[in-house]
Formats: structure tokens, sequence, C-alpha cells
């Protein structure tokens, strides 16, 4: 037999104290997508950040093509012809997408000058392979979804002989992902390699050859997926039996119907039009619709973050008037930002400074100086909640796995005992065991009388957790849809624009 293209052996990794990986094997043959499983801070991505050359492992031995190689660096993984897509976006945001997608090209070039029409003519080659992106754009006018797709076209770029997707899909829409998954199979049948990361086991089942598992920075297995289920995985991911992904939904008994969050009329002539609606004590929620269609513009509008023209806020029935963030959190509404990276975390700061951060001013005596014990005892009660796993409190944000680190961003918002919560892709990049736990805290909240607004691109969790949908199409409602009108198809047709136009055929 051949030897594998990628094969690693008793690679262990120590950050200080904190056992990342510990005498890990894995093989990749030629011409196959493998995907890796296992729960957030389970040592995935920091086995990729070492076969990619961003890490050194403490121990062990990786080989390429059955010959024992060292990635210092990752200009040495391209050299071997190891390319790697980051699960969290690493572009400069002030050069254009062409500029991005040939940046390490371009730092080896030896030439004097370059050609950027011939820059933009090959990128854009690339890039119409994934969308239609203009590449003369700056990367900073670009949502996150059309970010992911150019980060996965540099790694295109490349040319490589094995491809590490860390979460491809997180960011895109269906379509999107569609056009990525075409792309990855034919890659394959060129005879590329891909290692696969992903929580979504329906593309995992769909796409990938075999699955290899860990568990706690260990080994556990390596399957055919011909010969596993879904639930065979997540029991080897979790160690334990996932019975309950859902919490149960609000009793009819249980809604009380008063209004905690009135929306009325809001706009801003531009992104949102016109949005009206209510949430009422002890549900959840949730707002739907494709990546682009106003959702997060709608609940920046109402936390301060975007400029509304138009319409007014009540909290339990009194005006609210919310110019800016600051003005929203101090009436009780926080927002978590999609953008785990760029506005849920401090990643340089400590865990216990993240959890705090906004609740400075009640920890702080009349000197102003800080309680530390006080900062403490509250960062370990969210964390010891929400489940982050972490070598301490005082551990760097930038420690953690990307679904810690968005623990640690959910516990910040809830560490204000907020009165409504907006929540933006709250399970984005986390894995199946946290994400029931995060289900289960929202419902928890839910039922203490605060309120939850879910924001989600994965429509199991919209329909599974919530219970009212709201689906928003070009920065407008779309349709309301209720405990027993929520299906997959229903919020697909609103979303699409298919409901609106029935509906107005029957008021015609």
């Amino acid at each position: 037999m051949a030897e594998p293209v990628l094969s690693i052996h008793g690679v262990t990794k120590h950050f200080g104290a904190v056992k990342a990986l510990t005498d890990v094997d894995f093989t990749l043959e030629r011409g196959e997508v493998h995907a890796l499983c296992g729960e957030n801070g389970a040592g995935k991505s920091t086995l990729m950040n070492i076969i990619a050359g961003v890490l050194q492992p403490t121990e062990g031995e990786i080989r390429v093509d059955g010959k024992t190689v060292r990635v210092a660096s990752p200009a040495i993984a391209q050299s071997l012809g190891i390319g790697l897509v980051h699960q969290e976006i690493a572009l400069c945001p002030d050069a254009t997408v062409a500029e991005n997608m040939f940046m390490a090209s371009t730092n080896r070039r030896r030439a004097p000058f370059m050609s950027y029409r011939a820059l933009e003519r090959d990128a854009q080659v690339v890039m119409n392979r994934l969308a239609s992106i203009d590449v003369r754009r700056k990367v900073a006018e670009l949502p996150i979804s059309k970010q992911q797709l150019v980060e996965i076209a540099k790694a295109l770029t490349l040319d490589c002989r094995v491809l590490i997707l860390d979460e491809p899909t997180a960011a895109l829409t269906e379509t999107e992902a569609q056009q990525l998954f075409s792309i990855i199979r034919d890659l394959k049948a060129h005879g590329i390699s891909i290692i696969y990361i992903s929580h979504r086991m329906a593309e995992i089942f769909a796409l990938c050859d075999r699955v290899t598992v860990f568990r706690d920075g260990r080994y556990v297995c390596t399957e055919r997926i011909a010969d596993v289920t879904p639930d065979d995985v997540v029991r080897r991911m979790v160690g334990r039996e996932i019975t309950q992904l859902y919490p149960e939904k609000l009793c009819a008994d249980d809604a009380s119907g008063e209004k905690i969050l009135e929306v009325d009329g809001i706009g801003d002539n531009e992104r949102f039009h016109d949005v009206s609606f209510d949430l009422r004590k002890g549900e959840i929620l949730g707002i739907g619709g494709l990546i682009g269609s106003g959702r997060t513009e709608i609940a920046e509008g109402i936390c301060g973050l975007l400029p509304r023209s138009a319409g007014e806020i009540r909290l339990h029935g009194k005006v609210q008037p919310i110019r800016t963030y600051a003005d929203a959190a101090k009436a009780g509404i926080v927002y978590l930002s999609e953008d785990r990276k760029g506005a849920g975390v401090f990643l340089e700061m400590s865990i216990a400074q993240n959890i705090s951060v906004l609740k400075l001013r009640s920890l702080t005596n009349r000197m102003g100086l800080l309680n530390r014990r006080a900062e403490a005892a509250l960062a370990e009660d969210f964390a010891r909640r929400l489940g982050v796993r972490m070598g301490g409190i005082e551990a760097a944000v930038t420690s953690l796995s990307g679904g810690n680190q968005q623990k640690v961003a959910i516990a910040k918002q809830l560490a204000v005992k907020p009165k409504v919560i907006l929540m933006d892709e709250p399970t984005r990049g986390i894995d199946v065991g946290a994400k029931a736990e995060i289900h289960r805290l929202l419902r928890e909240l839910a039922r203490s009388g605060i309120g939850i607004v879910v924001i989600s691109s994965e429509l199991p969790e919209l329909l599974g957790l919530c219970d009212r949908a709201l689906v928003v199409r070009e920065g407008r409602i779309a349709g309301e849809l209720g405990a027993h009108e929520m299906t997959e198809e229903a919020v697909i047709r609103l979303a699409s624009g298919l409901g609106m136009t029935e509906a107005a055929d029957h008021a015609a």
C-alpha cells in the first residue's frame, strides 16, 4: 500500500500546565476527505495548527509521504503543499480581496514590480469558483460570510496537496456552502487530500470518507463513514449520551402574554425598514432568514449600534431613547455579536477581565479600585455555569478554543443581569455537547424572566429552540411563524420570498 500523504505519530502539545494534546495519532490518505470531530477543547485546532506550522509540538513526529519533516513555520507547511483555512478570519482588512488571496506568493516574489492587473485577473478566476465577489474590493467592506469565502479562495491559490478546512461553512449561506462542497468533491477527484473539521454531522456524512474522533486532547478512534452513524460519532465525541439537544419549549399555560420588549416601526431607510415585533415573558423568539437579509442590522438598530431614522423601542411598556450601545446596555438590552473575534471578546485579556468588563462599575470601590476577589468570583461562577474549559480564569482568552471563546462572550453579556439579550449566532462553531448546555441555559434565562432573541442560520436550532420565529427578507419582516407553524419549508419559503408572493396572491 502507498504511504499516507500525511501521518502524525505520538504528538503531544503542552501550553504551560495545560495539556492540549496527549500522544495523538492521525493519518490522511491520498485523495480522501477525512473528518476530524470532537468537542471544543478536544485538540482539533491545536493539531491542525501544528500540521500547518503555526505551533510546534512538545513531542511527536510528522511525516509527509512517509518522510519525517519539521514544519517550523507556515511558509514551510506551504512549501510541503499544506494549506490551512482557519476557523477565525485572518485577513488584512485594509487590503483588497486579490491582495489577500495572493499575499503569500507575493511575499516570495523577487521581481521588483508587480502587475496588479494580472494579480486581479488571476484572483477573479479563483474567486468565481466560489462566489461573485469583486476582488478589487477591500476585505473590510465585506460581511463575515464573504470574508470566509476569501479565506477559502486564498487556500485554493496555494496549489495544495493537503487542504485543512476548519469549520468552513460556519458563516456561509446554504448556496455558498453547496458551492464549497462541489469544489471539495472536485479537489478530491484530482487527488487532493482534505481534513474537514466540522460540528455539522450532515456535512460530514455527505462529504467525508473517514472520521477521526478526539476527546480531551486524546485520540479516540478512526472509522469509515459507511460503518458508523451520526449518533455513534456524537457518543464517541462526548463520552456520554446527548439525550436532548433542545430543552422543552414554552407551554401554553406558561405564556403570560406580558410584553418585555416592543419594537415599533424601526428603520434606517437603507438596511432595515418598518420593523415591528414584540417579545413576551418566558419565550425565546427566533429571527431567521438568509445571511445578508438584514437580521443582524435589525438587532444592531435596536441596540444603538446602527442609527435609526424611524420607530421606537419600549421596554416593559416604557419608551427607551436608545441612540448608542451605552444607552441600550444601561436600559438592560445587550447584544452578542456574530463576529466573536472582532466584537465578542478581547482576545489578549484574561477570561476574568472579559467576563467582568461590562460590570466594572459595580466591581469597583469609591476610590475607583477594582475588587479583584469579586471579579474572580464572578468569572468563576459564569465559567462554571457555561462549562468553559480553561487552565484558569487568569488565562488569556486567545489560549481557548473557538467554542470556549464563544462561551466567554456569552458570559460577558450575562454578567450584567440584562433584561433582554439579542444573540446573533450564539452557538456558531460550538460542538454538540456545548450547544445543548447553552440551549438549556437560554431556556433557564427565559423562564427567569429575561427576554431572549436568537438570530440563527441553522434551521434545526431555530426550530428546535425557539417558541416563535420571525423571518427577515431584504430588511423587512417577511412573516411570523408560531410554534405549530415552524417548519424548515415554511422558513425557507418566507426567506426566499415565496411565502410573501403567495400571501399577496391570496389578498388579491
